[in-house]
């Protein structure tokens, strides 16, 4: 088994498959989940925010930004991961499979962290798509999921952090290389392997850290690629998926986004859509002749009709809608600020408020808005949509628009607004 075991790892050895690379691969993918972590958590907490948080309405554009850096770096962790198992492939072949506890430990997280990040971002994936070929739900999935792939990352950094340390730098690894070389040699002396001693050996670098002994003379088969051919390879790949996609999200990408499922400037009023009229059941509450739209604070209360909203005072803004599958497009709005409608009630501004759709079903039928956005001057709702009045398929008879907040929260077809 010993010599099967080498003799695997003396076929699938490479230039490109050395414990550098895979500390270099390894640093660019553990940054590029941090990232999706952070800007997920906060995507998170802006939809189920705890009692005592509170969120920044300026920039406009923050979650935007955010969760746009959170769908296009999980993209790029596509060739980042598979480059990463690449390299580390040898280290199936290990001879004795497990050397300890801490060697378990080792290799149960390195198959959790695998197995864990490969569903996430499969499953982050096809969420851009609106496509869910799976009997549980996304959002609780993901979200546990993420906590189960940052959980066993810092367990392998943690029992892998003498070989990332003896790898972080080129000079470093050059040295690390040498030793390694020398201490094979010396245990081929002092211990021949099949006969085999150290003038008969070649050694090659291990992703461990130690050295891979090829104990025939059987030539190695020759690399495919080199070093850098390889990480030209994983380069490129990431680049061309993060250029190809992320026009979605950031607009100067728009003219290279061939891939990615919402474009820019493509739906009715130029602004893509994601939940239709005909989706959310109200093509005919949300042009009934008897709409009206509720504003309650306790016993207060006034209903307006469409044409009464519009002999408001108007207020136009520029704001983005954002959506969580990471499309996004800034777009012009116009309607009555939710602070004069939440003032005509009686509310002061530092009050939350309940938003009501016409919807029949759906997770986000009922949102509520924290004080932060109630007092901000572009929160509208909005009743007109790129000096038009809006499409049905964007929240006509009236709809919400705040900044900083997700797609999902721009609450369409509005029913009532209750101060909390």
């Amino acid at each position: 088994m010993r010599r099967l075991l080498s003799e695997l790892q003396r076929v699938v050895a490479a230039p490109s498959r050395n414990p550098r690379m895979a500390v270099v691969l390894g640093r660019l993918l553990a940054i590029a989940f941090l990232l999706c972590f952070g800007t997920g958590l906060y995507s998170h907490f802006l939809q189920e925010p705890l009692p005592w948080m509170r969120f920044p309405t300026r920039p406009e554009g923050l979650y935007q930004l955010t969760q746009g850096i959170h769908i296009t770096a999980g993209i790029a962790c596509f060739p980042l991961i598979l480059g990463k198992l690449y390299t580390v492939f040898p280290e199936l072949f290990q001879t004795p499979p497990l050397k300890g506890f801490v060697h378990l430990l080792e290799r149960a997280s390195i198959a959790i962290f695998v197995g864990a990040s490969l569903v996430q971002i499969t499953i982050g994936l096809l969420n851009t798509y609106q496509w869910y070929p799976w009997p549980f739900g996304f959002r609780e999935v993901h979200f546990a999921l993420s906590f189960v792939v940052i959980g066993s990352l810092a367990i392998h950094i943690a029992v892998k952090l003498p070989v990332i340390s003896r790898f972080w730098t080129k000079r470093r690894a050059e040295l690390a290389f040498a030793e390694d070389t020398a201490e094979a040699e010396a245990e081929l002396e002092a211990e021949p392997l099949d006969g085999k001693t150290a003038t008969d050996a070649r050694p090659v670098g291990g992703v461990t850290g130690r050295v891979l002994r090829w104990i025939d003379d059987t030539p190695a088969p020759e690399p495919v690629a080199s070093r850098r051919g390889f990480l030209g390879v994983i380069g490129f790949s990431t680049l061309a998926v993060v250029v190809l996609t992320a026009g979605q999200s950031f607009a100067f990408l728009r003219p290279s986004n061939l891939f990615a499922p919402r474009a820019q400037g493509i739906g009715p009023q130029n602004l893509p859509v994601n939940r239709t009229a005909e989706a959310a059941q109200v093509t005919v509450s949300a042009v009934a002749p008897n709409w009206r739209l509720s504003v309650r604070n306790g016993e207060t209360q006034i209903t307006l009709t469409r044409d009464e909203l519009l002999a408001l005072p108007q207020t136009a803004v520029e704001l983005p809608i954002a959506c969580v599958e990471g499309w996004s497009q800034t777009a012009s709005w116009r309607g009555v600020r939710i602070k004069d409608l939440a003032a005509a009630v009686g509310a002061s501004q530092d009050r939350a408020l309940r938003i009501t759709s016409l919807e029949k079903e759906g997770g986000y039928r009922v949102t509520t808005m924290g004080p932060e956005y109630v007092g901000d001057d572009s929160t509208l709702v909005a009743l007109e949509l790129n000096g038009e009045t809006l499409d049905i398929d964007h929240g006509y008879p009236a709809r919400i628009i705040a900044p900083g907040r997700p797609g999902v929260l721009q609450t369409k077809w509005l029913s009532s607004l209750e101060v909390l």
